[in-house]
């Protein structure tokens, strides 16, 4: 999911599934309860979700459970190896909120996010107007990454790489926080910029570092891509339980989009090229 989701979300996935094998067999939709949204989350990974209901995936939950007319319930993992096998896998929770669409380990949804990498930079420096990696002002900078992550490939690819800075990609939250790490580094000017998945910085950077602009990489056309589609997770064959997921997506789409951007999440088209139309 990637979250992203952070990227975060994508090696999660890719760890788990070396850890557990291929994915589960298929499962019938009696699993899912009918008395509560029981959903999978990490306690601590703001500005996804945590314990005290502060994250903008603990509000989709609560908006999916009115929908449903069901309290919501959470089995709380962290967001690293084992999540996946632990939670859902497990029969504990019917699904994971913020899941980045095609890994085989869970039943996508249908889509009901797509955000991109950002550049995040000071709001009044030199680098406010840069919008591509290309961009020769950026060369000889000291550039946060997340190790391992796709604008890797793109800042080796134009001479970016030699004075990165990086950061730990799978963690668990509760000890470990690198993008709040990267953010206070780039507050303080240790580093001159840095690369993050939009739906943390973007919530982030508004809710604790107003003085820094977050810019989508949106012209950055060779591979791999920078952007990606979010759904949520469910056990595989349950597609009784998906299907229900996909229309209450579809139906209330412009409540998510509204509840994604007053987070702060910067939301891109299908195609990564272009902002989300907000009308």
């Amino acid at each position: 999911m990637p979250v992203l989701a952070d990227l975060r979300r994508l090696a999660t996935c890719l760890a788990a599934l070396l850890t557990f094998g291929t994915a589960a067999p298929a499962q019938t939709s009696d699993l899912v309860s009918d008395t509560a949204f029981r959903v999978c989350a990490d306690p601590a990974n703001l500005p996804m979700s945590n314990e005290a209901g502060e994250g903008y995936e603990n509000a989709l939950a609560e908006l999916f459970a009115a929908k449903l007319d069901r309290p919501v319930q959470y089995t709380w993992y962290p967001m690293a190896t084992g999540f996946v096998r632990n939670t859902l896998l497990a029969g504990q929770c019917d699904v994971i909120v913020g899941y980045a669409q095609g890994e085989e380990l869970v039943l996508n949804t249908n889509h009901y996010m797509t955000s991109a990498y950002t550049l995040v930079v000071p709001a009044d420096g030199p680098l406010a107007e840069v919008t591509t990696l290309s961009d020769p002002a950026l060369q000889g900078l000291e550039i946060g990454i997340v190790a391992g992550s796709p604008p890797a490939t793109h800042m080796a690819r134009n001479g970016l790489i030699g004075k990165a800075r990086a950061y730990n990609l799978v963690v668990d939250r509760r000890v470990e926080s690198p993008v709040l790490d990267m953010l206070d580094d780039l507050e303080t000017g240790e580093i001159d910029a840095a690369i993050v998945w939009g739906p943390l910085a973007g919530p982030l950077v508004k809710s604790d570092h107003p003085d820094l602009a977050v810019i989508p990489l949106l012209e950055e056309t060779l591979p791999p891509r920078l952007f990606f589609r979010i759904t949520m997770g469910v056990r595989q064959g349950e597609k009784v339980w998906q299907r229900e997921l996909n229309s209450l997506i579809r139906r209330n789409q412009e409540e998510i989009d509204a509840l994604l951007r007053d987070a702060g999440v910067p939301l891109v088209n299908d195609m990564g090229d272009a902002p989300k139309d907000s009308g």
